[in-house]
């Protein structure tokens, strides 16, 4: 069953739906309306590549799976590298663009992973279906299917996007969520990207899977004189805030890593809900989910019942990897994802 869908608002968008069911066409048509009001020029499909590369989502799968196998950090990084390309310029891949003043080399992206997952799979793609499948659509598969691999739902994406030719640090700080954000300082930044409120509290899950450097909530703390570690955040457990500093000292090396979820660290699940609950978000920009009216009631939803947070996530991540896409002849399907042709 196919559904050629045009909506107009500020913006023309046109999307070719093609589903095996009526039930699974009528979500995708429910989500693409809702976020109709962002700007945003696409021309997507679901199976865009069945005939110029009908293995291309099998190969990306299949790295993601294989590299997952060996490196269970895998998943959470391909994920945040999906969040950090999408926010800054749209799901482009312009942050795999490497050089000197690009989004890559900002110091907000340095402790980005993933990159030899997607390099991978393009060099593999590039033999079997040459200047064919965009490193755009390659970070997107690659994240959705990083979810899967750590548990997470499976459902498809349309795919179709073109390879950004900008890439501008000054772009990134601008257009990242800071960990130490506000309620409404996260809603401004979300809106912005045609994100809601429930877009916000559902792909905050993300923190479910990943690893996190100590400095991302080192504001949570603060240092006295003998270089001792005391909780200046009352909204944090104060036994999960000893095993952070515990894990953290002061002086502790810039690698040092935790992990974003101290439960279920590798499984994409509802932990991360059920750890805000009960005041364990690793970040500040985590523990006002639960201390906000407008999005406490949401959150306790999700931890409440691990499908309706899965079927919240796959309505989300569709809107996420469409943002601010590339398509036709405003992008270009790069040879190597870390430089433009």
């Amino acid at each position: 069953m196919q559904f050629m869908l045009t909506i107009r608002a500020s913006m023309e968008m046109k999307i070719t739906v093609s589903c095996p069911t009526p039930n699974r066409c009528t979500l995708l048509i429910l989500v693409l309306f809702s976020f109709a009001a962002s700007p945003l020029h696409a021309s997507l499909s679901i199976n865009f590549y069945a005939s110029s590369c009908p293995t291309a989502e099998l190969i990306v799968s299949n790295m993601v799976r294989s590299a997952s196998s060996s490196d269970p950090t895998i998943p959470g990084k391909l994920l945040r590298l999906l969040f950090h390309d999408c926010f800054v310029e749209g799901c482009d891949a312009s942050v795999l663009l490497q050089g000197n003043g690009t989004e890559r080399s900002d110091p907000a992206n340095t402790s980005l992973g993933g990159f030899s997952v997607i390099d991978s799979a393009k060099r593999v793609l590039e033999i079997f279906c040459p200047e064919t499948v965009s490193c755009a659509d390659i970070v997107a598969l690659a994240a959705r299917d990083a979810v899967v691999t750590a548990g997470g739902p499976a459902f498809e994406i349309p795919t179709g996007r073109r390879d950004g030719r900008i890439s501008d640090a000054a772009n990134v700080r601008s257009n990242t969520v800071d960990t130490s954000f506000t309620m409404i300082e996260m809603i401004r930044l979300f809106n912005s990207k045609g994100l809601s409120l429930d877009d916000l509290v559902t792909l905050s899950g993300a923190h479910t899977i990943g690893v996190a450097h100590c400095n991302a909530f080192s504001d949570r703390f603060q240092m006295d004189s003998k270089g001792n570690l005391s909780l200046i955040d009352t909204s944090l457990d104060n036994t999960y805030a000893k095993e952070l500093m515990k894990k953290c000292p002061s002086g502790s090396s810039a690698s040092k890593t935790v992990n974003n979820d101290p439960e279920t660290s590798f499984a994409f699940d509802n932990q991360y809900y059920i750890n805000l609950l009960g005041h364990k978000g690793l970040f500040q920009s985590d523990s006002v989910l639960v201390e906000d009216e407008r999005t406490s009631a949401r959150v306790e939803a999700f931890a409440n019942d691990q499908e309706t947070f899965f079927q919240s996530w796959r309505d989300s991540f569709l809107k996420l990897t469409t943002i601010g896409v590339k398509t036709d002849d405003e992008g270009e399907i790069r040879q190597s994802c870390s430089f433009a042709n």
